[in-house]
Order: structure tokens, then sequence, then C-alpha cells
């Protein structure tokens, strides 16, 4: 199995530009993509995209590839995006949020919350509902993927109620986690890349099994803290649409036989929204890595 790292390219000076010519026409960015998206369509590895269009989703040779040079250019706008939203800019953009209430009810009833997320759409547009949801929402990002944007868009956010909690191979991540939780404060996380060596579960996701990390949802059942699934998708170059389902607390037990039938059942909640999430959406499920256990095998 291939390993993901999420390593990004990019300094902190010119993460600065990237937000200076944002602010000056973002259609431009746009604009700039679509040569760069062939380029990178023409070199880049696509055997594990592919296998998701082509094998789970059934497409032809053609949509195949149409569908992920799209994948692509929907990957490059969502970056976008996410440096202009959060760097102040959400004036260029329009939200429907559907089940914010579940997220008000949250944070009302002192609860804190987990918002279990996937590698899809824009998770940072997220916090637009700072200025809706009276709370602390924590983000986890990849450490490696994050060092540098971090500290241009901790400048840009200071003034926001968004903690980023780089996520560390030595698992030191999770104090922080803990902690957010017992300040009853929301915490954001992925729920569908599975890392090496991190307990799993594995569950049959659009037709073949996959490995789904359990971790995250049992550190909710553990503190009983409810856990909202979240999904936040790009319409239109400028439309949002969110959406979060009622929270839900996930029982804890010791016993071996009914802990393990709880916690698959508590992930396999996770997998079929994300599984209806997918097809819906399925040209922004930006997965690049070997996910299926039959793909792992090839």
């Amino acid at each position: 199995m291939s390993k993901w790292t999420g390593k990004s390219k990019g300094s902190p000076l010119g993460y600065r530009i990237f937000i200076a010519v944002l602010k000056i026409d973002i259609r431009l960015a746009y604009f700039l993509l679509y040569p760069v998206t062939l380029f990178y369509l023409i070199v880049s590895n696509k055997k594990s995209i592919s296998y998701f269009y082509s094998k789970r989703l059934g497409y032809g040779s053609y949509k195949t590839i149409s569908s992920i040079y799209r994948n692509y250019l929907f990957l490059g706008k969502v970056l976008i995006d996410k440096i202009a939203i959060l760097s102040g800019q959400k004036e260029q953009y329009t939200f429907e949020f559907e089940g914010e209430e579940f997220l008000h009810a949250l944070v009302e009833n002192k609860q804190g919350g987990l918002l279990l997320g996937a590698h899809m759409g824009n998770w940072e547009v997220a916090g637009e509902l700072l200025e809706r949801v009276d709370s602390v929402i924590n983000i986890l990002m990849v450490d490696v993927e994050n060092q540098n944007l971090k500290e241009v868009l901790n400048e840009a956010i200071s003034e926001k109620k968004v903690n980023i909690i780089p996520i560390k191979d030595d698992m030191s991540h999770l104090f922080a986690v803990i902690e957010a939780f017992k300040n009853k404060e929301l915490v954001a996380m992925h729920g569908d890349r599975f890392v090496e060596d991190a307990p799993y579960i594995e569950l049959v996701f659009i037709g073949a099994k996959a490995k789904f990390p359990i971790g995250p949802m049992l550190l909710a059942s553990k503190y009983s803290v409810p856990v909202s699934f979240v999904f936040t998708l790009k319409e239109s170059n400028t439309h949002y649409h969110f959406y979060a389902t009622e929270g839900k607390v996930y029982p804890s037990f010791r016993k071996p036989d009914l802990k393990k039938e709880a916690n698959k059942q508590m992930l396999n909640e996770y997998v079929q929204h994300l599984e209806t999430m997918v097809k819906k959406y399925p040209l922004q499920w930006f997965n690049y890595h070997r996910f299926w256990t039959n793909e792992m095998k090839e």
C-alpha cells in the first residue's frame, strides 16, 4: 500500500503573494488553473483515481479521463477558495447551510462535538460557521501539509475562533483533541483516510471492501461527545453547500464482543453517509491513494 504523506509545496512568502493576488482578482487564479490542470493530468500518477471512476463507479474510458481532469480542476479551485475564505474574502462566496441547527444544538447544550468529514469538497469552509456557531472549532490538518500554510493562515484568521491542530506521527495531537472535548469545543477531522498501524475496521464502500480508521469515533464515544457527519461541497464557482447530521452520542463498551459490534455499527453509519455524498459529488472526492482492499493487491 502506498503511503499518503500529505506533503505540499510552498513557502510562507509564496502563500502571502498568492493571497495578495486573490485579493485583486480570484477569477484570474481560476483561469490559470486550466493549463496547470492539463499539465498535471499528463504527468500525474492517475492509477488510484482512475480505479475509483472506472471500477467503482463504472465509468467508460473517456468519462474516466474527463472526470479525472475535472476532479483535479475542482481541487485547484477548492485550494484557492480555502485560502481566500480563511484570509477574510468570504464576501465573494455564498453558502447554504443544511443541518446547521444541529451544530447550534451541540453548542447550546454545552456538549462540544466531533465533526467528522472527508477528503472531499472544501473542508476548511466550515470555518465560515464561526460567525454563526458560538464555539471554538479545532481543525485537524496533516502537519507536513500545513506547516507553511498554517503560519500564514494563523495571521489571516487570528481574530477568529479557529484552532488548527497539526496531526503528528507520534499521535501527540490526540492530547489536543481530548483537551478540546473536555472544554466542550468542536473538533473537525476527516474519517476517510486509513493510516498504517492505526486501528481500523473493514467495511463495504461503493461495492468493495475498504479500511476506515475507527480512532476518531472511539475517542468521541469514550468521552461521550456527540458525532455529526459534515460535508461542504462546491456547487458553483462562488457557492458552497454545507451538510451536517444531528449529533449522536455513541455508547462505549468494555466487553470485547459488545465493543466490536458497537464500533462497527457507528463507523458503518459514517461510511453510509460518505458513500451518499461521494455518489452525489463524484468529482469532489480527492482520493489519490490506494483505498480499496482489492486495489491494494493489484
